[in-house]
């Protein structure tokens, strides 16, 4: 069996904060976890019948590159990508956001 790639107990840590953050707020309500062969996926839902709103994506092979992390909408757009989980998915945290003024 080929080898998957998955996220790590501080990667984990990291996402599920955020997904608690949320879910507290009633803005999230359930999740998924995929473990595939060339990336690892966290996927966010509203609703559970419905497509993800956002998936968290570890891609190792573009860890040298863009960075092995990704935000991506339902529609496809990337969000936010890089070497930096916690920096890339403050991207979804509304909390970060700051008005400038």
């Amino acid at each position: 069996m080929p080898p998957v790639v998955s996220f790590d107990r501080l990667e984990l840590r990291e996402i599920l904060n955020l997904y608690g953050r949320k879910v507290a707020a009633g803005e999230w309500r359930d999740y998924a976890i995929d473990c595939l062969k060339e990336r690892a996926v966290f996927s966010v839902f509203r609703r559970t019948s419905e497509v993800p709103m956002y998936r968290i994506e570890k891609d190792p092979r573009l860890a040298r590159r863009q960075g092995a992390y990704s935000v991506i909408t339902a529609s496809g757009l990337i969000l936010k990508r890089g070497h930096d989980l916690a920096r890339v998915i403050s991207v979804l945290d509304r909390s970060s956001l700051r008005v400038v003024g």
